[in-house]
């Protein structure tokens, strides 16, 4: 411990924000900022002699008022010799540590003078800042009397506030101040012993004890807790040894104090456990702290909550009765057992569980839902008609079990919107379940409790969230489960789907029985071929085919257009796509069935509208609009040259009129020169068929895709060879056999169809057959072909083209009999987009044409052949 030292009359000031150094601690720091390294290396790292400096603390103006009103409210007149800050804006000066320099702080008018014991030079990389780490130890107390802000650092005019000798000594033959520190020796030496037990570092304190000044180990003792920043300045301010060793002491009980309740708790706490039980020692630890804050009152019970929130759930009576067991059995377990934890995530599954709460329908307005479902979907003209008698139904009789309805068709075309508009039409929840991609049972009827990881299947988990029993829920893509070694999804949804047997849904996981038959079901699927028929025969199934053009159009100018505009940030004054346009999109760069691709290209036309708004808006210039500001106090700022941080300057402009500046030129309109630079050259032309039916050989078919329906060329070609057949295009079995159906066929009607000279028996004498279906990565399958292939057979043996116009669809026999095929609505739809003029359909296939729109049958020329005949093809 340093001897008292003789203070120079002024001393460099190093400021300490909102820490203070007593006299006799040490301390610590890291000097970075520009102001502390100028301290440190010319007033210590400089002189060969140890310098001394001072330590003066300093606050941020936010906090004084909060600091002054505990000061005035916690400690008198007497008990701290505190006066008042002096105040010093930074911005006349230098910042501290960092801090802005148009900040305002408080800087402490007493302080301690440190002597630097230990100094350490360093150099951040890679900026090369020079950075130093001092130990300082604190001397004795000062008063500022001038305060020097001039220069890299500050430094003030001091004058020494610790006694001399013989005062010292008349103090200490005070009564009072004999009192006192008997009353602190007492109070040390029980702290010290604590600290012997506990920590074993209590020898050396005890021999400052014995050794130093009582007023000095007042410092020190207090410097080592753990106080507040206004505590420690009211020790820095307390110059009066006896005011000094009165706070101390009161300081140092209150320290013996949180030791003593620590230590009762433990003690409380190990007298009932044992060591192996850690997990549960730390809930009793915390409980005791409770009692001894006496807040445990407030605090509820876990178990006593779950129970609560059980009773409110309104099960069953059967499965209360069961959650009741469950409960019992989880209060006799310990929480760091095993089961502990699957149990009570079970426990609040149950008491989350809609077991009886249901949304509300409201009063069904069928004009309301009617209106409704056109505001959302335009055509659907059918589709629209099932919904609504659905909906009259469950007017009629709301706890009618209606059928599941099934939503079948390409993507893009609207199924899960109209899911959504049901539940909106019956005022339900609505939540979607997707089960695509799913090939576990476990998906749906949950796993058992028994393995690790277990959770309840999707259906229960949805009706937890969603919140009610009754809500409508969404099985999408249920054409697209799977199944292995783990169970069937498919088989697990008969239970789910059939209203005879839905009302006691098992799952696995829940293993009590949980009533479906509230929740209103809807199912999309791409295709029916995958779902198996048991699951079908569930369903009532409703196909949605795809859109004309003309539907496109309008859908795209009802709907699509006004939501990407919306979404991209414009409106109709900056983009206008006229129908001509939206016409040419979607003939030369889209033949889906649904809108999905059209919805593409037009938000690529909204962004390069964005672009180009956006750009526009960044050219306008408004300082015309800004009016000159005169300004003394900046004026008086730019004269002396002085920093500023941040003046607000107010612009007379009005920003609607900034932000409507762009509005008032032409907006931008789209036309086929944009349509090509945006979206590229078109992809489809009107000429594809012509061109490619333009040698014999080649033909037309129409077939079906999980896309909706599609265009399908077929090509033949003769090679010499030894009469074999060759099939590519990656075919399936099927499709295989048709070719080998329609290659009999042709070769058995040689003469009838006058394929060949009258001395030529056989078509394929020396010579080999090839067909391809192009588009070779795409699989292909079906017996809807047949017709195709006859034609192009036909064609290739009579070297005459078939006609570029027509295409056909059509299962073939070897009897020339023509078959029905599906898909019928689709194909015929897939023709009118490519500009087919003629299709050649199934006999049997006639009553399918009701589902087709009336305008596209009156653009087309159906044929309807029974048996393949020399009329049906082309001369």
């Amino acid at each position: 411990m340093a001897e008292s030292v003789e203070l120079p009359g002024r001393l460099a000031i190093l400021p300490f924000r909102n820490k203070v150094l007593l006299p006799g601690a040490f301390i610590r720091i890291r000097c970075t900022s520009q102001s502390s390294v100028k301290l440190v290396e010319q007033e210590l790292w400089q002189r060969e002699e140890k310098g001394l400096i001072g330590i003066l603390p300093v606050q941020d103006a936010a906090e004084t008022t909060s600091m002054d009103s505990m000061l005035s409210q916690g400690v008198g007149s007497e008990s701290c010799e505190r006066s008042s800050n002096a105040q010093v804006s930074t911005s006349d000066a230098h910042k501290v540590d960092g801090k802005n320099p148009s900040e305002v702080i408080h800087w402490h008018n007493r302080g301690v003078a440190a002597r630097a014991l230990h100094l350490s030079r360093g150099v951040e990389k890679p900026s090369g800042r020079v950075t130093y780490i001092v130990v300082l130890e604190g001397l004795c107390r000062f008063n500022i009397e001038e305060l020097n802000t001039r220069g890299p650092y500050c430094t003030a005019k001091i004058s020494p506030l610790e006694m001399t000798k013989s005062e010292m000594e008349q103090v200490e033959q005070d009564p009072d101040f004999v009192t006192l520190s008997r009353q602190f020796k007492a109070i040390a030496m029980e702290l010290i012993s604590i600290l012997e037990q506990k920590q074993k570092t209590g020898g050396r304190i005890k021999v400052l004890l014995e050794t130093l000044p009582f007023h000095k180990l007042a410092d020190i003792f207090v410097a080592s807790f753990e106080i507040s920043f206004e505590e420690q300045l009211c020790m820095l301010d307390s110059v009066d040894p006896k005011v000094r060793l009165s706070k101390a002491t009161e300081l140092v009980d209150r320290h013996l104090q949180s030791i003593r309740v620590a230590e009762k708790i433990t003690q409380k706490v190990e007298g009932q456990l044992s060591k192996s039980q850690k997990e549960y020692l730390l809930r009793q630890q915390m409980r005791a702290i409770k009692e001894e804050l006496g807040d445990n009152d407030d605090d509820e019970d876990d178990l006593a909550s779950l129970e609560r929130k059980m009773q409110n759930a309104g099960m069953p009576s059967n499965i209360w009765k069961h959650a009741q067991r469950e409960l019992r059995r989880l209060k006799k377990m310990q929480p760091q057992q095993p089961g502990y934890n699957s149990s009570r995530v079970y426990l609040d599954l149950l008491a989350d569980l809609p077991w009886q709460k249901a949304s509300e329908e409201q009063e069904m307005d069928l004009k309301a839902a009617k209106d409704h479902l056109d505001c959302d979907h335009y055509g659907l003209v059918k589709i629209k008609q099932r919904i609504i008698e659905y909906l009259a139904v469950r007017k009629l009789k709301p706890d009618a079990r209606g059928p599941v309805l099934c939503f079948v068709g390409p993507p893009g075309v609207g199924k899960t919107s109209l899911a959504s508009s049901i539940a909106a039409a019956l005022g339900r929840k609505f939540i979607r379940i997707s089960l695509g991609g799913v090939k576990d049972e476990a998906d749906i009827r949950g796993h058992r409790r028994t393995y690790i990881g277990s959770m309840p299947g999707r259906l229960i988990d949805g009706l937890k969230r969603v919140g009610v029993c009754n809500p409508v829920m969404l099985l999408d893509e249920i054409d697209k489960t799977g199944s292995d070694v783990r169970g069937d999804p498919a088989s697990a949804l008969l239970e789910v789907l059939d209203p005879e047997q839905n009302k006691s849904f098992n799952d696995h996981y829940l293993n009590v029985p949980f009533d479906l038959s509230k929740v209103i079901f809807v199912a999309t699927a791409n295709r029916m071929q995958p779902i198996p028929p048991p699951l079908l025969d569930r369903m009532e199934v409703i196909e949605l085919p795809g859109y004309i053009a003309e539907e496109k159009l309008r859908i795209a100018m009802q709907h699509l257009i006004p939501r990407v505009l919306d979404q991209h940030g414009l409106s109709s004054a900056f983009l206008q796509i006229p129908e001509d346009m939206v016409k040419l999109v979607i003939q030369r760069y889209t033949r889906e069935a649904g809108v999905r691709n059209l919805e593409r290209n037009l938000a690529a036309l909204a962004r390069a509208a964005a672009v180009r708004v956006a750009e526009r808006e960044q050219a306008v210039s408004v300082s015309k609009d800004v009016h000159k500001i005169t300004s003394p106090l900046l004026d008086s700022r730019l004269a002396e040259g002085a920093e500023m941080e941040m003046e607000v300057i107010p612009i007379g402009v009005n920003n609607h009129e900034i932000s409507n500046a762009f509005r008032i030129a032409s907006p931008l309109v789209v036309d086929e020169a944009m349509l090509e630079k945006i979206l590229g050259p078109p992809r489809f032309d009107d000429r594809e068929a012509a061109d490619r039916v333009a040698t014999p050989g080649v033909s037309v078919g129409l077939v079906w895709t999980a896309f909706g329906g599609e265009v399908q060329f077929v090509e033949a070609t003769s090679v010499v060879g030894n009469g074999e057949l060759h099939l590519t295009g990656q075919l399936g079995d099927v499709i295989k056999e048709s070719a080998q159906i329609a290659l009999t066929w042709v070769r058995a009607r040689v003469a009838d169809l006058k394929l060949a000279a009258a001395e030529e028996t056989d078509l394929l004498q020396g010579k080999d057959i090839h067909i391809h279906f192009p588009a070779g990565a795409v699989p292909k399958d079906g017996p809807s072909a047949g017709v195709t292939l006859v034609t192009a057979l036909v064609s290739l043996f009579s070297q005459k083209n078939v006609r570029a116009d027509t295409a056909m669809t059509g299962e073939m026999t070897l009897r020339g009999l023509v078959l029905p095929v599906g898909g019928v609505k689709d194909k015929v739809l897939a023709a009118h987009r490519y500009g087919i003029k003629r299709v050649i359909l199934p006999e049997r296939n006639l009553k399918d044409l009701v589902e087709v729109p009336a305008a596209v049958l009156s653009s087309l020329e159906v044929t309807f052949p029974l048996y393949l005949k020399q009329k049906c093809f082309s001369s």
